[in-house]
C-alpha cells in the first residue's frame, strides 16, 4: 500500500518482527493519521498518544454493528467518514462506494471491509465445484454415488429452486439484520414455515455451523452441498452478553424449541456486576463483541491506565482519548475492573459467556493461552442448545452422536444440559488439547455412555463408519463446524474461502454426512 521505510521500521519496533497482524494494523493506523489534519489535543507529554487518534476500527472480526454507532458526532456525515477511512486503508473509492451501497450506510467498518475483501477474493461457485477432485467411491457401497454427482451439480436447475434467502442478482445469500434465525427466545419473530428438500430429510439429523461473515459465495456453496437447505443465521447476543454471528445449516424441526434455564445474563453488567462501580459514563457498551482466540496485552491495558491518569471522576478525558479507549475495549472485549483500569476477560468468564461449566477448559490441564484459543473456536452452547432442544422428546432414551470438528464439546455439553442422554459419541478433533478437554468433561459429569475420540476426519472412511454404525445401530445426529480459518474477516492473508487449507475440510463434513446417509439407507 506504499508505506514508507520509516513507517515500517516504527511499526516493527513497536510490535516486534514476528507479530505481522499487529504490524499491519499499526501501519494502517499510521498511514491514516499521516493523511489526516493535525490534532490540537495532546494526551500524554511523556509518551506520544497521537498515533491512536482518529478512527481505529481495524478489527475485522464480526463486531456487533450496534456498537459502531456509539460515540460523539462528527462535523461530516458518517458515510463520508467511512468512505474516507476505507480509501485511507488502501481500497479504491469505487470499492468503498460499492460496499456502502450494498451493505447500507449504517454498516460498521468491519462489515464494509469484510464485504470488500470477500468481493476481491471470491470466485464463481461453479469454478470451485468443478476444480474439486473426485474422491474414490467408498468400498462396499456401490449405491452411494451422491458425492460424485454432487460435485457436478446442475447450477441452472439450482437457480430455479433456490431458497428465498438468496439474492436475485447474484445468487448470494443475504445476511439478515438483525440475525434472529427462525426465531430466538423473548423476541417477537414472524412464524416461519419451511419445507426441506427431499434429499435433506433424515435419518440422520445433521447440524453444521460456521462464521456468518464469510467471503461471498461461501454460504451459497455450503447450502448447495448440504442438500439445498437454507441457512439459519443467528447472533448469539440474543442468548448471552456477547455477540457471535454464525450460520447454521440443519434439517432439524424449527418449531417447539425451548431455551436452557436459567437464562444466561444478556448484558455486561448482569454478567459482571462488580464492573458497574468502575464503568465510566462515556463507555456506553451494554454487550461484548465476538469472543476471540486471543486477548489484549498487559502493555495495552497499562497504556490505557496512563492515558486516564490526568483526569478525575469530575472531568472526562478528551474525546480523542475516549475514542481510542473505546475502540480498544470493543476490539479486545476489555472490562473495567478498577479506577482507570481495564482488563481482558478471564478464561472462566469466557466459559460462562459461552455457556460452558466453570473451569471446563481447565480440565485439559492446559495453559491460559490454549484455553482462550479453544474457547474462541467453540460453539455458544445456549444458542446451539436452543436449536437442538427439539430432539429431547424424540430421543428420551438417549442419542447416538457423530461429532465432527468437536472442539471442546459444545454440542455434547448442549445435549447434556438439555437432559438428552449421550448413549454413544464418536468425537473427532485434530487437537489433542481439545480431545483431552472433552474426555475430562465426560469423566467429571459421570457420563454413562461410550465416548470414542478420533484425531482426523480424513481417516473416517466408509469402512470405519459402517463399523461404528453397525456397533451402535446408526447415528441419530451428525454435528460439526469445520475450521473457519480461511473464512473469518480477521484473516487478511489466507482468506481463501472454502479453497483454503483449513476451511476446505468442510467437504469432509459433507463427505462423511453423505456416507452416513447412504449407509443408513442401505441398512433400512
Amino acid at each position: 500500500m506504499g508505506f514508507s521505510a520509516k513507517m515500517v521500521m516504527k511499526a516493527i519496533e513497536e510490535n516486534g518482527e514476528e507479530n505481522t497482524n499487529s504490524i499491519l494494523e499499526t501501519l494502517l493506523t499510521l498511514s491514516a493519521l499521516e493523511n489526516s489534519p493535525p490534532k490540537q489535543q495532546h494526551v500524554d507529554t511523556d509518551e506520544s498518544f497521537s498515533e491512536y487518534e482518529g478512527s481505529f476500527l481495524d478489527d475485522f472480526t464480526d463486531l456487533d454493528s450496534d456498537s459502531e454507532n456509539e460515540g460523539p458526532a462528527k462535523p461530516v456525515s458518517d458515510v463520508d467518514n467511512k468512505l474516507i477511512f476505507l480509501v485511507d486503508m488502501g481500497y479504491s473509492e469505487d470499492e468503498a462506494n460499492a460496499a456502502i451501497e450494498r451493505c447500507g450506510a449504517h454498516s460498521s467498518i468491519a462489515e464494509l471491509t469484510d464485504f470488500i475483501s470477500a468481493a476481491q477474493i471470491s470466485k464463481a461457485a461453479d469454478v470451485l465445484l468443478g476444480d474439486l477432485p473426485d474422491r474414490p467411491k467408498p468400498k462396499n457401497l456401490d449405491g452411494c454415488s451422491k458425492l460424485k454427482k454432487r460435485r457436478h451439480y446442475d447450477y441452472e436447475a439450482w437457480k430455479k429452486k433456490k431458497p428465498k434467502c438468496f439474492d436475485d442478482d447474484d445468487e448470494t445469500i443475504r445476511l439478515p439484520n438483525p440475525m434472529l434465525g427462525f426465531g430466538v427466545p423473548n423476541e417477537l419473530c414472524p412464524t416461519v414455515q419451511r419445507k426441506l428438500p427431499e434429499a435433506a430429510i433424515g435419518p440422520p439429523y445433521f447440524y453444521y455451523e460456521n462464521v456468518a461473515l464469510a467471503p461471498k459465495g461461501v454460504w451459497n456453496t455450503i447450502s448447495r452441498f448440504l442438500y439445498d437447505v437454507e441457512p439459519e443465521f443467528v447472533d448469539s447476543k440474543h442468548f448471552c452478553a456477547a455477540a457471535r454471528k454464525r450460520g447454521y445449516v440443519h434439517n432439524l424441526p424449527i418449531h417447539n424449541r425451548f431455551p436452557l434455564l436459567p437464562m444466561p445474563p444478556h448484558t455486561i453488567h448482569e454478567a459482571f456486576p462488580l464492573t458497574r462501580k468502575w464503568w465510566p459514563s462515556w463507555d456506553t457498551r451494554t454487550q461484548l463483541n465476538c469472543l476471540q482466540t486471543c486477548i489484549g496485552s498487559a502493555r495495552l491495558t497499562d497504556r490505557i491506565r496512563k492515558a486516564l491518569e490526568d483526569y478525575d471522576s469530575e472531568r472526562d478525558p478528551p474525546l480523542t482519548v475516549q475514542k481510542f479507549i473505546l475502540d480498544q475495549c470493543r476490539k479486545w472485549n476489555l472490562v473495567w475492573v478498577g479506577k482507570n483500569k481495564v482488563a481482558p476477560l478471564e478464561p472462566d468468564e469466557v466459559e460462562m459467556l459461552l455457556g460452558f461449566p466453570k473451569n471446563h477448559t481447565r480440565g485439559g490441564g492446559i495453559s491460559r493461552t490454549d484455553r482462550y484459543k479453544s474457547l474462541g473456536n467453540s460453539f455458544q452452547v445456549d444458542t446451539v442448545a436452543y436449536h437442538l432442544s427439539v430432539l429431547k422428546d424424540m430421543f428420551p432414551g438417549g442419542i447416538n452422536l457423530l461429532s465432527l470438528f468437536s472442539g471442546i464439546g459444545g454440542a455434547e455439553v448442549a445435549l447434556h444440559r438439555l437432559g438428552i442422554p449421550l448413549k454413544n459419541v464418536v468425537s473427532v478433533d485434530i487437537s489433542e488439547v481439545n480431545r483431552n478437554i472433552v474426555r475430562s468433561w465426560w469423566e467429571q459429569t459421570n457420563q454413562k455412555g461410550t465416548l470414542i475420540d478420533l484425531a482426523d476426519v480424513q481417516e473416517l472412511d466408509a469402512d470405519r463408519l459402517q463399523y461404528y454404525m453397525n456397533l451402535f445401530g446408526g447415528f441419530d445426529l451428525v454435528v460439526g463446524g469445520s475450521p473457519c480459518n480461511n473464512l473469518t474477516g480477521s484473516n487478511r492473508y489466507t482468506r481463501d474461502g472454502l479453497e483454503g487449507k483449513e476451511s476446505i475440510l468442510f467437504y469432509d463434513y459433507f463427505r462423511i454426512l453423505d456416507l452416513v446417509k447412504c449407509i443408513a439407507t442401505k441398512t433400512e
